[in-house]
């Protein structure tokens, strides 16, 4: 088996494109010899490791292996040449986090924008996903760090505590609601809600909690953030859920009324975490105490 870093990074580039010519011109490669360099992969193996097809190309079992091995090879070589170009100027760094909603709206901007001010030759890739999701991306290597809910099993993970996260039901003042005692999530389920956007990771968590209780959200409108669930809310439009970080800000300023919900699953804690905390390069390790200290 005799694989370079070019063959590695354009069989990941293709498997991500989904097609071999995209990948190629990704690694600035023809497609012939893209085609070449996957055949002599193949060959030296002795088994096939994409299936092609009309539509592009999709790995195979051992395909599938072979490309998490390279995306933990390429973010290793990508840290080595980090690490060693600390010694010299302009040097660039990435950092891949994965977080979600509440913590990407709610924590995470003063503690970025506090991280990048003081590490200028550092980029930090955010994207919000579901936490699942998040726990699933880390174990393959496909992300350094990510921060998620208490709600998604991550025993595999090296973990690290973030923020206590506790999700709240918040309602008009004169809504049936706001006076009932302790209400659950179940029985917020008969009123009209306003809901996250529809790519939001809070968002889908709490439509599939509806669902394992057998039920839907009955969602009158969408707001993009947790500000403009909260001042809809209090408009009227109907009734939401939000972490409780996101309606203290707006205690006293707007009619609402809020109570924590009985659910398990909604007292919840954030956690950082990564496949293995040592094995991370200096400047990701500097994320992560930014985000723990």
């Amino acid at each position: 088996m005799h694989f370079d870093l070019i063959d590695l990074k354009l069989f990941q580039h293709t498997l991500e494109c989904g097609n071999i010519t995209a990948g190629a011109g990704r690694s600035h490669l023809s497609l012939p010899a893209a085609s070449a360099r996957i055949r002599a992969m193949e060959a030296s193996l002795g088994i096939p490791l994409l299936e092609r097809n009309r539509r592009g190309v999709q790995p195979t079992p051992a395909g599938q292996a072979l490309l998490q091995h390279a995306r933990l090879i390429t973010q290793q070589v990508e840290r080595l040449q980090f690490d060693l170009g600390q010694y010299a100027q302009g040097q660039q760094g990435q950092v891949r986090l994965l977080c979600n909603t509440a913590a990407l709206t709610e924590y995470l901007p003063e503690l970025l924008a506090s991280y990048l001010a003081e590490n200028p030759g550092v980029s930090v890739d955010v994207q919000e996903l579901p936490s699942l999701r998040i726990v699933q991306a880390i174990t393959q290597g496909m992300a350094d760090l990510g921060i998620v809910s208490t709600a998604a099993p991550s025993e595999h993970l090296q973990t690290r505590p973030f923020r206590d996260d506790p999700l709240v039901l918040v309602t008009p003042q004169a809504h049936p609601l706001a006076s009932a005692l302790a209400p659950s999530f179940v029985d917020s389920l008969a009123h009209g809600y306003v809901g996250l956007g529809a790519g939001s990771a809070l968002g889908l968590y709490l439509e599939e909690q509806a669902l394992h209780e057998g039920q839907r959200m009955q969602v009158r409108v969408r707001a993009e953030g947790f500000d403009g669930v909260i001042r809809m809310v209090a408009g009227g439009a109907g009734i939401g859920v939000v972490p409780l970080a996101a309606v203290q800000r707006w205690q006293g300023m707007l009619p609402l009324h809020w109570v924590a919900l009985q659910e398990p699953w909604a007292n919840r804690r954030l956690l950082v975490c990564a496949r293995d905390f040592a094995a991370l390069p200096g400047y990701a390790a500097e994320l992560v105490a930014t985000f723990t200290g």
